[in-house]
């Protein structure tokens, strides 16, 4: 299994578990398994689904800032990558 950078957590929600990404390389859709790791965080889980400005959203490319559940507390700077089969 490998890993690719994808974005940074700019913002976390705790009430709804909602983490915000800004996406910096790459691509994310729905159905990708995302790990967040930082600090303090390190978990691994598949992206249920996305939203950009209040839209749901089937994929995030470069530029985009979505908002993702998490099913685990993310904090600002969190790294997020998108675990490949390869």
């Amino acid at each position: 299994m490998g890993e690719q950078l994808v974005g940074t957590v700019t913002h976390y929600f705790g009430k709804p578990g909602v983490a915000i990404v800004d996406i910096t390389a790459g691509e994310l859709n729905v159905g990708d398994t995302i790990r967040v790791a930082g600090h303090s965080s390190d978990f691994t889980q598949q992206v249920g689904s996305m939203e950009l400005e209040h839209e749901a959203v089937d994929s995030a490319k470069v530029g985009d800032s979505v908002g993702i559940k998490v099913d685990e507390r993310a904090r600002e700077h969190d790294e997020v990558y998108r675990v490949t089969a390869d």
